[in-house]
């Protein structure tokens, strides 16, 4: 089975434009992120897949790999299909390349979903973290995601899900964490479907995978990922790093 990384790049930012190219410890964010991909040597091989001449430019003269996205994407998922249609490889995983601090044990663990999926039924693997804070659990920008008693993704939403109608049923809430582990040809399939209404509503991308009957199993983690999204966050990655 053959696992390969996708890091998705791009250069415009709402909140922090050219983040991935900021100074983080006298190397740029994409390459903190690259090479600790790299460095977990959980991979075949490590990419990073980009619309910007300086990215790519930047993984390269780093000796890194990088691939040119030739379309215009509004996901992340599109992004790495295109970038992945024509190589031979089976899992695809992608990780984010504003978290250069990657936890080995969470990237792991999704890939290990597969290598115990001997039917292959399971097309994605995901991550989630138990919330208990209601700030946190009506916050529209944590995803939440409920599951069945098998731990597959029943529904995605930024709302509050389960509706707390009665409070005293020991209802657990879990925050979406947005690494993904994909079979290459669900990615590919995601790629060729069309945006349906819960997806474009929600603004949510893996609804479609749901919406067409795709089949996310979950993995609950401790890990809290440390994203870059403002020069605030870069100045905490640097005392961090």
């Amino acid at each position: 089975m053959k696992i390969i990384a996708v890091i998705p790049a791009r250069y415009a930012s709402t909140r922090f434009p050219a983040k991935l190219m900021q100074d983080l410890g006298g190397k740029t964010v994409i390459t903190r992120t690259y090479e600790a991909a790299v460095n977990t040597k959980l991979f075949d091989e490590v990419f990073v897949v980009t619309d910007s001449d300086l990215i790519f430019d930047e993984i390269v003269a780093q000796g890194g790999k990088a691939i040119r996205s030739i379309k215009e994407h509004e996901s992340g998922s599109d992004r790495i299909a295109e970038a992945v249609e024509n190589l031979d490889v089976d899992i695809v995983v992608n990780v984010q390349g504003d978290e250069p601090f990657i936890d080995r044990d969470s990237l792991s663990k999704v890939i290990d979903v597969f290598r115990n999926d001997g039917e292959g039924k399971i097309d994605l693997a995901s991550l989630m973290r138990e919330i208990t804070d209601e700030n946190d659990i009506n916050n529209p920008n944590n995803v939440k995601v409920v599951v069945d008693q098998n731990g597959m993704a029943l529904y995605f939403s930024r709302s509050v899900i389960p509706y707390p109608r009665e409070r005293n049923v020991g209802v657990r809430y879990f925050q979406h964490i947005g690494i993904y582990a994909f079979r290459k040809q669900a990615l590919i399939d995601f790629y060729h479907l069309p945006m349906k209404s819960l997806e474009a509503s929600e603004k949510l991308e893996q609804l479609r995978y749901l919406e067409f009957g795709k089949r996310i199993k979950m993995v609950e983690t401790t890990h809290v990922s440390i994203g870059i999204d403002t020069p605030e966050d870069l100045e905490r990655a640097k005392k961090l790093l």
